[in-house]
């Protein structure tokens, strides 16, 4: 599991939606510490008895992070370093910086029988690194927070516009594009754009943004890679990723 940030009664209520049971999860992954990602990770680690994985300071800031009340007991606290691979079960999970403006932050490739997960999200720029990790992937989960007109005519304050613009802020629709159009290869098969704005974006806005830049660079959604948008307060399903 990556991230815990919604609470334990309504994971476990999709838990049981979707048939899948708690001893079926073996693990948590933190990208960040802002409490959106890691609000019911404590709780959940508690109660399942799963360690929780992530850098020394994602650990620490989890531990401050006043929103998190029921902090990750010692014994379950994992530290990964960025770039340094580890078995997990079945998996091969590697982290990479991410720039945000939190304690620290990762993306994670996730690696199973020879098929790459990558997930990108609370990504204020592109970096080199990062684009390596996009033309590794067959499925690709990755942040469009923002439609950048939106943002700059939209009510939030000059501080926070900049803040959610900035390199260690957010990931607009078009820089989306731009990252996926730039490097995605023949082996990409899936994509879902994640983390939209609920005040900043739309989905259908989002999709037409990304779709436009793909097609300006020659790449067809759909048929070079399938593009879906996730759901900001609701599951999206399974998919079967092989």
């Amino acid at each position: 599991m990556i991230d815990a940030g919604i609470g334990t009664r309504l994971l476990k209520k999709f838990f049981n939606e979707y048939g899948i049971s708690n001893d079926s999860i073996k693990s948590i992954l933190l990208t960040h510490d802002h409490a959106d990602h890691v609000k019911s990770v404590g709780s959940l680690s508690y109660e399942l008895g799963l360690p929780v994985y992530s850098t020394k300071k994602v650990h620490q800031g989890v531990r401050d992070n006043y929103c998190v009340r029921h902090k990750v007991e010692m014994s379950h606290v994992r530290y990964i370093e960025k770039n340094r691979t580890i078995v997990i079960g079945d998996f091969e999970v590697t982290p990479f910086h991410v720039p945000h403006d939190s304690s620290d932050n990762v993306g994670f490739m996730v690696t199973h029988e020879g098929v790459n997960f990558c997930l990108i999200t609370d990504v204020g720029m592109i970096t080199n690194e990062i684009k390596s990790f996009i033309q590794k992937a067959n499925y690709l989960v990755i942040e469009a927070n923002y439609d950048e007109e939106m943002l700059q005519g939209g009510t939030y304050p000059h501080h926070l516009k900049v803040r959610i613009s900035s390199e260690n802020g957010h990931l607009s629709n078009r820089d989306c594009g731009l990252a996926l159009a730039e490097n995605a290869t023949p082996q990409l098969r899936h994509v879902w754009l994640c983390h939209l704005s609920e005040e900043n974006n739309h989905p259908e806005l989002a999709r037409i943004t990304v779709e436009q830049v793909l097609r300006q660079h020659g790449i067809i959604p759909g048929k070079d890679f399938k593009l879906e948008i996730l759901k900001r307060k609701s599951p999206t399903g399974f998919y079967e990723l092989r």
